[in-house]
């Protein structure tokens, strides 16, 4: 009877370890990423010299104006996550594009995601990429900064150490993978660390001059 109870004692904080361990919210699939599968899926056969591919952050940008004369597929979807961006890698391996531009994270952060599964899918989005694309240069970019002072949305405010220990876990992994790692904060955090407030109206989504200013940037690093 004593060894009965022993072992149920025993039992009871690893189930009470399992019922406070936190929800992995996984889910990407909302109508707008839908909508957008449905128009790339379309252009999938398209080749590439670039390929951005990201969250809004990318989608935003007007790369085919800014870099004028290549052939550029922008694969950015607002709201994105890294759950969404490896469900449809295999439309990216498709285009063979000959470089990369990868920039993905703050959405995982918003919605509470812990950084060690942020960094368990960078490890299996850059693993699905560099066997399924091994002649292309996949330039790793670092997760941006936010302004608090601008952001009007409340699941987003106090998440720099987050965004900090989320790139700080992105630049050994490109390491092994043997990628070019760039951190965007020089270009992009004032003094203060925070996105530049010239840059930005909501605190995180980037204003046309960030654009221009990031792809003159990317030039100057000899990436474009």
């Amino acid at each position: 009877m004593k060894r009965m109870i022993l072992l149920a004692a025993c039992a009871i904080p690893a189930f009470a370890s399992a019922q406070t361990a936190p929800k992995i919210d996984s889910s990407y699939a909302n109508w707008y990423y839908e909508g957008r599968m449905e128009l790339y899926n379309q252009l999938n056969h398209q080749p590439a010299d670039i390929l951005f591919l990201g969250n809004s952050i990318t989608e935003r940008g007007e790369w085919h104006e800014l870099l004028p004369g290549k052939k550029i597929a922008n694969r950015g979807i607002g709201g994105d996550n890294t759950f969404g961006l490896l469900a449809r890698l295999d439309g990216v391996i498709q285009q063979q594009p000959k470089k990369i531009f990868l920039l993905i994270g703050i959405n995982d952060i918003g919605r509470g995601l812990p950084t060690e599964v942020i960094l368990q899918n960078y490890r299996r989005i850059l693993t699905k990429l560099t066997q399924g694309l091994p002649k292309t240069k996949i330039i790793v970019q670092s997760v941006l900064p936010m302004n608090e002072v601008k952001l009007p949305y409340a699941y987003l405010k106090n998440k720099a150490d987050q965004i900090r220990a989320l790139n700080e876990g992105i630049v050994p992994l490109a390491t092994e993978f043997n990628l070019t790692y760039l951190n965007l904060h020089p270009l992009f955090a004032d003094e203060k660390g925070e996105l530049k407030a010239e840059y930005t109206k909501d605190g995180i989504h980037l204003e046309p001059v960030a654009y221009v200013d990031w792809v003159n940037w990317l030039k100057k690093q000899k990436q474009l």
